[in-house]
């Protein structure tokens, strides 16, 4: 029976520590995780800067921004993003087709939530047209 309860014991101090080290990681929280642009001139390049502050203990560190399409590149802040700092990842899509879409781009990093994913939208369209920034 002692054996039994020495081993209990040494589960939930694992489990605790466990626990513990989880909290401090850092995490995400983006101003938005969406960005619709309306719509778009054909032939005309958007971008758009989604803004996150760490609200973990430890630095956010990104190791991938990939996007899922050759028609949008994306740039992001490459240093790590201390507790309580910001960071940002530019998105620029290259209206080159007249039609919707809908784009998403993968962020890995060594978060609490190691992969987040960001989406853009909107519809390119012939000719002049209205889009938010």
């Amino acid at each position: 029976m002692k054996k039994l309860v020495i081993l209990f014991a040494m589960v939930l101090g694992i489990s605790i520590t466990a626990s513990a080290q989880d909290s401090q990681k850092p995490e995400f929280k983006f101003n938005e995780e969406k960005h619709d642009f309306g719509k778009i001139p054909k032939g005309k390049p958007v971008t758009t800067v989604f803004e996150y502050t760490n609200v973990g203990v430890e630095p956010l560190i990104l190791t991938e921004v990939r996007p899922t399409c050759g028609c949008t590149i994306a740039d992001y802040t490459k240093t790590p993003v201390l507790k309580g700092a910001k960071g940002t990842i530019s998105i620029t899509y290259n209206a080159a087709v007249a039609s919707p879409f809908s784009k998403t781009i993968v962020v890995t990093s060594n978060a609490k939530t190691p992969v987040k994913n960001l989406i853009i939208l909107g519809e390119v369209v012939e000719g002049p047209a209205t889009h938010s920034r």
